[in-house]
């Protein structure tokens, strides 16, 4: 299921790595929701989320983000499962990302695309070799 999740960071992001050296950043994200009660008092509903971003993705978050900030993310919804050592089956549920931006809404930002490594130059193969990649 993809969702939209707009809200305040709760904290600074978490990066972290994978043992296969993997990026991973994991993000508390706050929504504040005001709505009149029954009576016509105002009241105030926070709702937070978990969101979870990968590879350079997660680098980027990391060295952008930090606590306060408002975001959007956008991604799937997933089911984490695992058992405490207690026996404990326990559940969340949290967002996997594909895209996340500050939101400009209340604030300014400032883009700055990270410089790309110059494409290799194509290699030259003899007719003959086995090495030579298929082609049409």
């Amino acid at each position: 299921m993809n969702v939209t999740i707009v809200g305040n960071l709760c904290a600074d992001p978490e990066l972290r790595h994978t043992p296969g050296g993997v990026a991973v950043a994991d993000l508390r994200v706050a929504e504040n929701r005001n709505y009149k009660d029954t009576s016509g008092e105002w009241q105030q509903a926070t709702s937070y989320y978990s969101v979870v971003t990968w590879r350079t993705l997660a680098e980027h978050t990391a060295a952008s983000l930090q606590k306060g900030d408002r975001v959007v993310a956008v991604g799937r919804m997933r089911q984490d499962e695992w058992t405490t050592d207690t026996g404990e089956t326990r559940r969340r549920y949290l967002v996997d990302a594909d895209e996340l931006a500050a939101s400009i809404r209340f604030a300014t930002v400032e883009v700055h695309k990270p410089e790309r490594p110059e494409p290799a130059e194509p290699k030259d193969y003899a007719t003959d070799d086995p090495e030579r990649p298929f082609e049409d």
